[in-house]
């Protein structure tokens, strides 16, 4: 009884610490944004670079030059997930607001990141290859594909307060599975009931939101490398080096998940079990998560890289 009456003691000032620190993060991440930024842009550029570079030596025969390439696409990758993207902000926002299995927090941002590069690879094929469209219209079609990528992040950003709002009211009980009450089982207990518990299926939809939010806007860098590798023609390559970048992408992401999974958790026990006085909590941060989505989105469509008639690879610095 006294732990948990310093327990509940506990939990207004660690509330109240815990926002200031967040506060504080959030306003030296303000105070250096355009640094990062323009880091995250000239690294981008470098790393670009030193990919073309692979290309043309296995163009010249160098096949060393395909262990360079794959592994310098992984961690360009790795390091594309650690700048601002609309992954990284989907996935905190999902994972913040909704309880979710160990499994679930790895799978959703791993597909979610492979579905970029087959997305990247989609694009090229389908708009470069089958179309044969000129790089001043491919820039014109990747500027309505990142549209589209934001209108969809606003739409899952609507289902997740729709869904909110739902359980906000009064629903009718629907019985899925029944278990006895907790007790310890033994070989003399005759319950009948080992191994039996009640089935928590997850919610796949949101989850395939999740991913198709995630996934369907291509990563720019990927489009460029396929570009430059089709007109090589070493294409098999090309794809080889945007999955790898994919995978590199999904190990960063997939860490961020986990991290972003555990403190909800910690964050969870330590203000009480979801849902106990306050039912109202978890609905309510999901109606905010879903805001955010909605802001974000707007953000991301209003801020899209204008169509450059040149081609997107002269800026990418290719």
């Amino acid at each position: 009884m006294t732990t948990q009456t310093l327990t509940r003691q506990w939990r207004l000032p660690g509330a109240i610490v815990a926002v200031i620190l967040l506060l504080a993060a959030a306003f030296a991440l303000h105070t250096h944004w355009n640094t990062f930024i323009q880091w995250c842009l000239a690294t981008q550029i470098t790393l670009h670079r030193y990919l073309v570079m692979y290309l043309l030596q296995l163009n010249n025969h160098q096949y060393a030059g395909g262990l360079w390439l794959l592994t310098g696409s992984f961690f360009y990758g790795v390091l594309h997930a650690v700048g601002p993207g609309h992954g990284k902000f989907i996935v905190t926002t999902y994972l913040t607001t909704n309880q979710e299995s160990q499994t679930a927090a790895r799978v959703i941002p791993f597909l979610g990141s492979l579905m970029q590069g087959v997305s990247a690879i989609l694009f090229v094929f389908i708009l470069a290859v089958g179309f044969n469209l000129s790089s001043g219209d491919l820039s014109e079609s990747r500027w309505y594909v990142e549209k589209i990528s934001a209108i969809m992040v606003g739409g899952f950003g609507i289902w997740l307060i729709f869904k909110a709002i739902k359980t906000l009211k009064p629903q009718k009980m629907n019985i899925t599975a029944m278990r006895p009450l907790p007790h310890t089982h033994c070989d003399e207990c005759s319950c009948g009931n080992h191994g039996v518990g009640i089935n928590m299926s997850g919610d796949w939809k949101t989850r395939l939101g999740v991913i198709l939010a995630i996934g369907a806007r291509p990563c720019s860098g990927a489009i460029m490398i396929l570009l430059f590798s089709n007109a090589l023609g070493i294409v098999s390559w090309g794809i080889a080096a945007v999955m790898t970048m994919a995978f590199g992408t999904a190990m960063s992401i997939m860490g961020l998940s986990l991290a972003v999974r555990y403190a909800r958790n910690r964050t969870a026990d330590f203000f009480g079990q979801e849902g106990g006085s306050m039912p109202w909590l978890i609905p309510m941060l999901n109606i905010v998560g879903g805001l955010a989505l909605i802001l974000f989105a707007v953000v991301l469509f209003l801020t899209v890289v204008p169509v450059s008639p040149g081609g997107d690879y002269i800026a990418a610095g290719c």
